[in-house]
């Protein structure tokens, strides 16, 4: 019932700060806030992650190409950031090696890109392990997949991933953000604002019922992502930047190496194209195209480019095709730019961000961003805010960062006890134990407990992941899980890693779907297939696991609407 009773308070408080759009900038902007005092509302349109932040490549990288553009303070400014992730996040953010075949002829010598690996490593205040040049023999010898034809050698350097993907990782920040107070709904839609006196009052509505509501704050903060812009046209807003969209998408197909490292190429065009691991799985990307609107899809122009760019430089036993893609991501990337400037060379734009402040009116804009630099994003918003007069009584308050160790052992102490890596599901791509505190933190205790009560809550009720029970009923609980999309695409990677029509097939997902959404269970399944364009069979197996504890959650019929990390269309 968590939503509902954030919805109410939304209508009945009035806030100090309310943030718009629960991407990556939204959840760090209320995840600082209210780590440090202040009264924190945060909503949007869609679920939490659910447009921009749950399409990037899982990568916490200090910028490595912006280099050739010699944009050094920028890149420092990128690998401190990405040092901090590592050391802030250390089950959940880890360091891994890029490892990078050179093809003759490239723009760029391959002594050349090897030295600016160390410069990189260098600016890096040499926090990962060192770069290292590679033959062709130690190549053939370490990746047998890659293609050689053509290639000189190679070298191998390090950055940063996210271990599960980057929308559960924008979730623990709208998680912390309520654990020290804040009032957040996915869901609820932003119509506009308009000033009051000395505060914002923001008409929303709650697309899931239609019910709507006014919500007052001393300042607005519009972290919409791509839909900044939009947002701001609502308000009144004037600003010096704007966005221009470059579209990216990746394929997830079946695990291509077994080696826990990211492949990295140069594509046709001249960008950088990996082959990045994903559990089972291995995602394969990206593209970089010129759009003029946030929403896209996949095209088919898209898959032959990616296709064929792998296809070139793996030696495969047989061509990947359209038939060995399990999932695609596809998202847009919102690059700052100021009025007048940036469409000439917008392939030469980096993803920075830039803070607009109107002071007169208590208003803040988010432009660009990305998940590495996302504690500045955090920092600087409450530096922004208290400019506008809102008092953070904890200013020096760390909102970030994983349970401290003493939580960790406990948690660890407590798992052996019970003997929880021996209740591993088979084929799991890591131990129950990891898995649990990386996702879930302090709250993993809980879970131990569950456990603990009824040893099947260590299950996987769904073929082919590991995500076993007890994950399934603490999501309904706390995790506001509204549609079945928000459980298997951004509090889970399921739908990343699962076939559709494997899904359809899977009396573990009905299962699942009983302990999320109760009696309501089969509606939710129908719907979820339905707007993929396929139903599951009428004639699957029914549920007959027991009831669990958790409440269903509460979300009543609602009207259709796209998933989105903005609060306006």
């Amino acid at each position: 019932m968590l939503r509902a009773t954030n919805i109410d308070s939304l209508s009945r408080d009035t806030f100090d700060v309310l943030v718009l759009g629960a991407g990556i900038n939204g959840a760090v902007a209320a995840a600082a806030l209210a780590a440090r005092g202040a009264k924190v509302a945060l909503i949007d349109r869609g679920d939490f992650a659910g447009f921009t932040s749950q399409e990037s490549s899982n990568l916490a990288w200090g910028g490595i190409k912006y280099m050739e553009n010699f944009e050094f303070p920028l890149v420092r400014k990128l690998c401190v950031s990405r040092n901090l992730l590592l050391r802030s996040y250390p089950s959940a953010v880890q360091e891994i090696r890029f490892y990078t075949a050179h093809e003759r002829g490239f723009r760029h010598g391959l002594f050349k890109l090897f030295l600016g690996t160390w410069l990189y490593w260098i600016i890096g205040s040499f926090f990962t392990k060192i770069p290292r040049l590679l033959s062709r023999r130690t190549i053939a010898r370490e990746e047998p997949i890659i293609n050689l034809d053509g290639c000189d050698g190679g070298f191998e350097y390090s950055d940063a991933y996210l271990v599960d993907n980057d929308a559960r990782f924008v979730w623990g920040f709208v998680r912390a953000a309520l654990d020290h107070g804040a009032r957040a709904a996915n869901y609820v839609e932003s119509l506009g604002a308009r000033r009051d006196g000395d505060a914002w009052v923001t008409r929303a509505r709650d697309v899931l019922s239609g019910r709507e509501l006014a919500i007052r704050s001393r300042a607005l903060v519009n972290a919409c992502g791509p839909f900044v812009d939009a947002h701001n046209a609502l308000t009144g807003q004037r600003t010096s930047h704007r966005h221009i969209f470059s579209k990216g998408i990746h394929l997830i197909v079946e695990r291509l190496t077994p080696s826990r490292r990211v492949l990295t190429f140069f594509a046709d065009d001249g960008r950088l194209f990996f082959v990045i691991p994903m559990g089972p799985r291995t995602c394969i990307g990206t593209t970089d195209t010129r759009v003029e609107r946030p929403e896209t899809e996949v095209t088919a122009e898209d898959r032959r480019f990616v296709l064929s760019n792998i296809n070139k430089r793996l030696d495969l036993p047989r061509p990947l095709t359209e038939a060995d893609i399990i999932a695609e991501r596809c998202g847009v990337r919102p690059l700052a730019v100021q009025d007048g400037g940036g469409a000439a060379d917008w392939l030469q734009l980096s993803r920075k961000h830039v803070l607009e402040v109107n002071r007169a009116e208590g208003h803040v804009s988010i432009f660009g961003g990305k998940l590495t630099d996302c504690i500045n994003v955090g920092d600087e918003v409450c530096a922004a805010v208290q400019e506008l007069g809102v008092a953070l009584p904890r200013p020096a308050a760390r909102w970030y960062g994983e349970p401290g160790e003493a939580v960790r052992r406990e948690f660890f102490q407590k798992a052996r006890e019970l003997g929880l890596d021996a209740l591993t599901p088979p084929r799991a791509s890591e131990r129950l134990s990891a898995r649990l505190w990386r996702r879930y933190g302090a709250g993993a205790l809980e879970l131990l407990e569950e456990i603990r009560r009824d040893r099947t809550m260590a299950d996987a009720p769904i073929e082919g992941v590991d995500d076993v029970r007890c994950e399934i009923a603490y999501a309904a609980r706390r995790e506001m899980v509204a549609k079945l999309e928000d459980f298997l695409r951004r509090r889970t990677r399921i739908a990343l890693l699962v076939r559709r029509e494997e899904l359809a097939r899977s009396p573990g997902l009905r299962e699942a779907c009983r302990i999320l959404f109760g009696d309501d269970a089969d509606r939710r399944l129908e719907e979820y297939f339905q707007e993929r364009g396929a139903r599951p069979p009428v004639d699957a197996p029914p549920v007959d696991a027991p009831p669990m504890d958790a409440p269903p959650v509460d979300a009543p019929a609602e009207a259709k609407a796209p998933a989105a990390e903005l609060p306006l269309r």
